[in-house]
């Protein structure tokens, strides 16, 4: 640490750099990334809903996806909407604290989303692998205590940081992001962070490497005892259940592993800010349209919840004339 940087004031607010663009662009942006916004939640709150009110999607699986569209209204919200009033703004200010606040709360929910992954994964190897026991194993109970284990092991996995991270003197004011990610935010802090940084490394890999082999190995398992199967109908309505699971899985694990799973380099920060777009405003939108698109299931629900509110529509407009 040099003595220039130890005379520097301590910063009360960032500058986020968001994007580098002229302003039409940036209103542009604000017009895509605000539909963007708007669609993830009412795609989400859709899912919520008719897995709540429709009693043919009272299943764990179900019960499991719900929750998966809850993280990504939390987590979309956390990020969203504080880029999109940066991008109407000249000065793109944030207060230390509500930075602070935003890198926690997105890693939480982050984490929390990947460990709820894994359990989907957990819950389809049952369905597929133990068939018969499935109701037993994946009752009411169970499937609770498996949701709530995501949250407090997320809650456990960030202590430690987050205590270290409120701790640090800032001196850098400008942040080479559109969020407070915590790669910009250490790069502003006034001490040597290389050893929070290799923390980061870790844990994130961790997190993300761990729950991402017990979904690999819960998925070997799967595709074997479906290979198995005789009949080719069967064989195709059981890979069916899991293509929804694989392809959030695949978008989630490879976008967030570019970012977070590997040494940070700092002519690298473009990528990550095109990654990061993807992992926090693309991926919560796509999750419910893949859900919706490739299961029949919420298919046959989504038809008949609109056949409903048509014949009622129709209804109420008769009895006007």
């Amino acid at each position: 640490m040099t003595v220039g940087r130890l005379n520097q004031t301590l910063v009360t607010e960032f500058i986020l750099m968001a994007f580098p663009v002229s302003q039409q662009m940036q209103i542009f942006l604000f017009l895509v990334l605000l539909s963007i916004y708007l669609l993830t939640l009412a795609g989400n709150t859709v899912i919520i809903s008719i897995i709540w009110l429709d009693h043919r999607l009272q299943t764990p699986m179900y019960f499991f996806l719900s929750n998966l569209s809850f993280l990504d209204i939390l987590f979309t919200s956390v990020i969203s909407p504080k880029m999109l009033v940066s991008l109407l703004l000249e000065r793109k200010t944030v207060s230390v604290t509500a930075c602070l606040s935003q890198t926690f709360f997105s890693i939480f929910l982050g984490t929390t989303e990947f460990i709820l992954l894994a359990v989907m994964s957990f819950d389809r190897y049952v369905a597929i692998c133990n068939p018969l026991r499935y109701t037993v194993i994946m009752n009411g109970r169970v499937c609770f205590l498996l949701v709530l284990s995501c949250w407090l092991a997320a809650s456990i996995s960030m202590l430690g940081p987050t205590i270290v991270y409120t701790r640090l003197p800032f001196c850098g004011q400008e942040l080479d992001h559109f969020f407070c990610d915590i790669t910009p935010l250490l790069k502003a802090a006034c001490v040597d962070t290389s050893y929070l940084e290799m923390l980061d490394f870790v844990l994130s890999s961790l997190v993300l490497l761990s729950s991402l082999t017990f979904t690999i190995v819960s998925y070997t398992y799967i595709i074997a005892t479906i290979l198995r199967i005789p009949s080719v109908q069967r064989r195709q309505k059981a890979f069916s259940t899991c293509a929804s699971h694989i392809t959030v899985v695949t978008i989630a694990y490879g976008s967030s592993i570019f970012v977070y799973v590997r040494p940070k380099h700092s002519n690298a920060l473009a990528y990550d800010k095109a990654a990061s777009l993807l992992t926090t405003v693309v991926t919560p939108l796509l999750n419910p349209f893949i859900y919706s698109l490739r299961n029949d299931k919420v298919k046959e629900v989504l038809t008949d919840v609109g056949a409903k509110l048509m014949g009622s529509s129709k209804k109420v407009h008769s009895e006007k004339n």
